[in-house]
């Protein structure tokens, strides 16, 4: 039997088995550029378990093997920035600590829960390869594992500061990044849940709940996540504000000019009566239309 016809619970058990070896890779590498810089260290370490999983995902040729790192590697790059710190207030470690590790947690077992195993690839990888016209193996290095990397390194900046520079005395910014990540989170699990249970009823657009609020409720989640990390990193060195706004901003810039306009594609396309939604509903924040979510 080849491993796409495994079914989905031995499937997992692999995906398990890979990310459970990755870690490990992960902690026994890091050390390893203890005289580097912070940021190269988490980099280098966070492109390796890439390659690794790239390698892996060839040989299953199944891209969405990589799926779940999106949600791991925060949490590991946190704990590289966090043994590399010093003069740290320990309630701001723990915080940032369990915030990410909620959200990541959440995010992995929402993947986990609906994806039906290796007979199943990501739909967005399949359309990327069909736009680009590039071979599998390309998209599946670039689109699908090296970009996201970069992305989310990028993105996970604010940790740096927050626990590698961030010895400024725990304040009122830490307990609002404190309420974006976990609402955040919060938000993402409910409209996840709600977007589940419409869709056992019903092909139609939601409308109910959050989804009555927003076109794409669970990337404002998402969105309070990256920007809460930001917030951390802000709280912890305030000079770093600058250059650590790089991170939620182009998390931004990704999710609303690319990933907004492929996921309304794709519902116009499937769902009757979408193309009346986008017109009534903003794309991502609740509120202004007119200003921020312009179709």
């Amino acid at each position: 039997m080849g491993i796409i016809e495994l079914s989905q619970s031995r499937a997992l058990a692999i995906v398990a088995a890979v990310y459970t070896a990755l870690i490990g890779v992960a902690i026994g590498l890091f050390p390893l550029f203890s005289n580097s810089h912070p940021l190269v260290a988490t980099l280098v370490t966070d492109l390796a378990a890439t390659a690794i999983i790239f390698l892996i995902s060839c040989m299953v040729h199944n891209g969405s093997l990589y799926d779940a790192y999106w949600s791991t590697a925060p949490i590991l790059i946190a704990w590289g920035f966090a043994v590399r710190g010093t003069n740290i207030p320990g309630t701001r470690v723990v915080l940032v600590l369990i915030c990410v590790s909620i959200w990541g947690l959440r995010l992995t077992s929402n993947w986990a829960r609906n994806w039906p195993g290796f007979k199943h690839e990501d739909w967005r990888y399949t359309q990327m390869k069909e736009d680009t016209g590039l071979p599998w193996w390309a998209v599946n290095l670039t689109v699908v594992h090296l970009f996201p990397t970069l992305q989310v390194w990028t993105a996970c900046l604010g940790f740096y500061a927050a626990l590698t520079l961030g010895t400024n005395e725990v304040n009122l910014l830490d307990a609002v990044s404190v309420v974006l990540i976990v609402g955040g989170a919060i938000i993402e699990l409910v409209a996840d849940a709600q977007l589940r249970t419409h869709r056992a009823e019903s092909k139609a657009p939601c409308r109910s709940g959050l989804w009555s609020l927003s076109r794409h409720p669970n990337y404002f989640g998402e969105l309070c996540v990256w920007w809460g990390i930001w917030c951390f990193g802000v709280a912890g060195h305030p000079a770093s504000w600058w250059w650590t706004l790089i991170g939620p901003a182009t998390m931004t810039l990704l999710l609303r000019t690319a990933s907004v306009p492929m996921m309304d594609k794709r519902s116009e396309q499937r769902r009757p009566g979408y193309d009346v939604l986008m017109r009534e509903l903003p794309a991502i924040l609740p509120i202004g239309r007119q200003i921020f979510n312009r179709k």
